[in-house]
Order: structure tokens, then C-alpha cells, then sequence
């Protein structure tokens, strides 16, 4: 249930601060990405919930276990889960493309590569974010309890809280900014009827977070 609420809200987030450009006649592009995006949410819900399922339903309670499933697998699965549902909920970027625009904000025509190319960043960026965020705690946890930083054993949770919100807190403006908003991409690189629409060398399209 926390996996489904946790996606829930991050797919949210992705719906309202995508590209507007995709439309279609036949069908609502915002329906089609709500459809998806519950699909999306309910997939990385059972995802990132299964190995701990696992775990419990097989009674696989050794060390070794409880390490892999609890702290090493959680932090890369969530970040390809947030990564996936990014490229779901974003999809009609991609199979319809999102508008390019000169160096003077003047549109030249709708590229579905722009739409692949802005869709992916996105997604890698919000993989970084989360994927990071769930793992570096783990690591200062694992160097508090070793040095004993902390006597209190029942304090353990709270500095844990407090680490984690650090690092997102941290990793917001890295994720943010490793690709700009204003995406580049190349002329050589977009399709041939806008190639044939203009001569700049290199055209810009809004990324989206």
C-alpha cells in the first residue's frame, strides 16, 4: 500500500509537469496517460513490494537475506520503478512528439525524437533522484551504528528520518538540474520534414520534470 501511494503521488507529479504539446483526435491524451499511469503505479507497487513478499512467504530470514532484500535491493529497484513509470505516464510524448522551437521561441514543427529524447531524461533524472535518496542513507546508517554515534537505540529511527530527508533534499536540485528545461537537440538528429522547415543547427523543446 505505501509502494502504490508512494508511485501514486510521483506519477501525479509527472502528469501535471509533462509536455502539453501531444494530441490526438481519436482518444483523450489525458485519459490515455491517466489509464497508464495507474497501470504504471499498480506495476511499480507489486514490483517493489515483491522481494519483501518473497522473503516472508519462504520464511528466508538469514542475514544474508535480510541485507540483500532490505538494504541493497530497495534503492535500485525503486529507481528503475520511478524511472518506468516516468516513461509510461510520458509515453504520447513520444509516439506523438512535442513541439521544437528555434533560438527565438518560434515553433517549427512537432518531433517525436524531442519527445523520446526529453521522456528519457526525465526518466534517468528521477531514477538518480530516488535511487540515490534510498541508498545513500543506508550507507551513513550503516557507518552511525558501526562508530556507535548513536547510544539510543530507539533514536536509530529518528536519525534515519532526518538522513533521508537530507539527502532528498540534496538530490532535488542535482536531479533537477542534470538536464537543462530547455532541452538542445541536434537538426541532423530530427525528422526530415523539419529539416526541411528550417536552417538552425540546433533546435530546443521543453523538457518537463
Amino acid at each position: 500500500f505505501l509502494q502504490f501511494v508512494f508511485h501514486a503521488y510521483t506519477t501525479g507529479f509527472t502528469l501535471v509537469n509533462g509536455n502539453g504539446t501531444p494530441k490526438a483526435e481519436e482518444y483523450s491524451i489525458q485519459q490515455k496517460q491517466f489509464l497508464l499511469g495507474l497501470t504504471a503505479t499498480s506495476y511499480a507497487a507489486c514490483v517493489g513490494a515483491l522481494p519483501l513478499a518473497f522473503m516472508n512467504r519462504y520464511a528466508l530470514k538469514s542475514s544474508l537475506m535480510q541485507l540483500i532484500v532490505r538494504k541493497l535491493l530497495p534503492p535500485p529497484l525503486l529507481g528503475f520503478t520511478s524511472g518506468f513509470t516516468v516513461a509510461m505516464v510520458r509515453s504520447p510524448e513520444f509516439e506523438n512528439g512535442i513541439e521544437v522551437m528555434d533560438r527565438n521561441g518560434k515553433v517549427v514543427g512537432v518531433s517525436k525524437k524531442a519527445g523520446e529524447k526529453a521522456v528519457m531524461e526525465t526518466a534517468l533524472s528521477r531514477a538518480v533522484l530516488f535511487g540515490t535518496t534510498f541508498f545513500l542513507p543506508e550507507v551513513l546508517m550503516y557507518f552511525v551504528q558501526r562508530a556507535k554515534f548513536v547510544k539510543n537505540p530507539r533514536a536509530l529511527g529518528p536519525v534515519r528520518t532526518f538522513v533521508m530527508m537530507s539527502t532528498l533534499a540534496g538530490m532535488l536540485p542535482v536531479s533537477f538540474s542534470m538536464f537543462p528545461q530547455c532541452g538542445e537537440i541536434k537538426r541532423a538528429d530530427l525528422e526530415p520534414e523539419i529539416l526541411s522547415s528550417t536552417e538552425e543547427t540546433e533546435l530546443f523543446y521543453h523538457r518537463g520534470i
